[in-house]
């Protein structure tokens, strides 16, 4: 059986990559299990400057998902070259990097950096608030994520995926915004706004207030903004949002999506990754599928 996938030339063993800000850096995990069995990973979001995230509490369990606003806690891009990519550059994966700032300037140094590395990607986040257009996302309006997409594509040096959030009133739009300014990929969903109550406090949960809202709860909502994208471009799509099992996996690919990310499955499990790779084939056996990517957006509308 065939689970190799390519994406904008780079090949990936298998479709199962791991999501920004859920597997740390890799070593993490190294001790649970040799990662180089997944097709890839994709590093937490590295910003210019070391960062610590916000204040605590800032991770709340939901109903079938989690809530986090951790913050793009990290050491900052320099220090990440230096002591976290020589571990990556060992493993036989897919390395990509997340890449995320407060303004235009930011990127476009984290993105410079990065080319200096053997990181074969790149995912830029444009969930970050930009400082310098009163702290709205750079991913919410499409002529906002033509031009940073843009800026990032003339300095990088790696096929650019570009990261969509879901908090838009239009997905498709923000999709081909991407792919008009450069974006060799898109990957999708990104974490959806939420909240949590204490109601014997009557506080929230978070010290931030609001999180993003992932795991299975989201699942059905990227699913259906897979397949809008899929039938929006022409570039292919990561698909993500709530994935825990092979099974989940396939669904992502018939809906549009080349590869997957999985993301709070390896919270719940640290084996969730590992697990899904070695169940693919059976899965694929079982819906007599030889080669993945004869599923990729395979749905039947009505």
């Amino acid at each position: 059986m065939n689970t190799k996938v390519s994406i904008a030339g780079v090949e990936f063993k298998n479709p199962v990559i791991t999501a920004s800000g859920t597997f740390g850096f890799g070593t993490e995990y190294e001790k649970f299990y040799d990662i180089s069995v997944l097709g890839g990973i994709c590093t937490k979001g590295v910003t210019r400057e070391k960062r610590n995230g916000n204040p605590s509490p800032r991770i709340a369990e939901t109903p079938s998902g989690m809530l986090n606003a951790v913050g793009l806690q990290n050491p900052g891009v320099d220090r990440f070259v230096e002591e976290d990519m020589p571990f990556l550059e060992k493993k036989n994966l897919v390395t990509i990097v997340n890449i995320a700032g407060s303004c235009e300037d930011d990127y476009l140094y984290v993105a410079e950096r990065v080319n200096e590395t053997n990181a074969q990607m790149v995912e830029m986040n444009i969930s970050c608030p930009n400082v310098k257009a009163g702290g709205m996302a750079f991913g919410i309006k499409p002529e906002s994520v033509f031009k940073i997409t843009q800026q990032v594509r003339k300095v990088c040096k790696k096929p650019l995926i570009v990261k969509l959030s879901p908090n838009v009133s239009d997905i498709t739009e923000n999709a081909r915004a991407a792919q008009d300014g450069g974006a060799d990929a898109v990957s999708l969903i990104n974490t959806l706004t939420g909240m949590a109550i204490d109601r014997f406090a009557r506080k929230p949960v978070l010290a931030n207030v609001t999180g993003g809202l992932s795991g299975p709860c989201v699942k059905p909502i990227a699913l259906r903004m897979v397949s809008q994208v899929y039938n929006s471009i022409e570039i292919p799509i990561i698909g993500l949002g709530g994935i825990m099992t092979a099974a989940d996996v396939l669904e992502f690919m018939i809906a549009g999506a080349t590869a997957v990310q999985v993301g709070s499955a390896n919270i719940f499990d640290p084996m969730a990754a590992f697990n899904i790779v070695n169940e693919l084939t059976k899965e694929m056996e079982c819906c007599k599928i030889s080669d993945v990517n004869e599923i990729i957006g395979s749905l039947i509308l009505p």
